[in-house]
């Protein structure tokens, strides 16, 4: 399922002792508004002290990139937890989308880590201009004169049986 990112935002359900309680917004990723939902008590939780049954939710709207046509460098600061403890980190990504850079994010986390979605969490994420990136995996892609070879093409023959052998190489 893809990630979406969603604004969610809530409040602590109005009292007499406080009758205009203040209100929190968060910028999250999840696949659904219900998972984000899920995610803005977790984090508000840890926060403040609030939970879902003293809460409220005033409004989730998802958030949808203003130039989704244009490659963009991203910088992630995360902070997960491993086997062996709590750790942050800065990662870089090309992508054309801020939910497209998470979703690379966390294939990576995955993959090179063993972080597990949940245990990941998302501090910052912004564009980042290509004379600041920070990653060689990253920069290699600054060149306006980049070529990406297509190496071993098969030249489609109309018979099955061909007299001479197929060059697969071209320049």
């Amino acid at each position: 399922m893809p990630i979406h990112e969603f604004q969610v935002v809530g409040r602590h359900v109005p009292t007499e002792r406080d009758a205009h309680p203040k209100i929190y917004r968060m910028r999250l990723f999840a696949q659904t508004s219900i998972h984000a939902k899920s995610r803005f008590w977790y984090f508000l939780s840890k926060i403040v002290k609030m939970k879902k049954s003293t809460g409220e939710i005033l409004n989730v709207t998802e958030i949808f990139e203003d130039k989704p046509q244009k490659v963009k460098n991203f910088g992630v600061f995360i902070r997960y937890n491993s086997r062996s403890g709590t750790h942050n980190i800065y990662k870089e990504y090309r992508d054309l989308t801020r939910c497209g850079a998470i979703a690379q994010m966390y294939d990576e986390m995955a993959s090179r880590h063993s972080a597990r979605e949940q245990s990941i969490h998302i501090i910052d994420i912004k564009e980042i201009a290509a004379s600041l990136t920070r990653r060689a995996n990253t920069k290699q892609f600054h060149d306006s004169k980049i070529k990406f070879p297509l190496t071993h093409r098969i030249a489609k023959s109309k018979s099955t049986f061909v007299a001479n052998r197929p060059n697969t190489f071209f320049c």
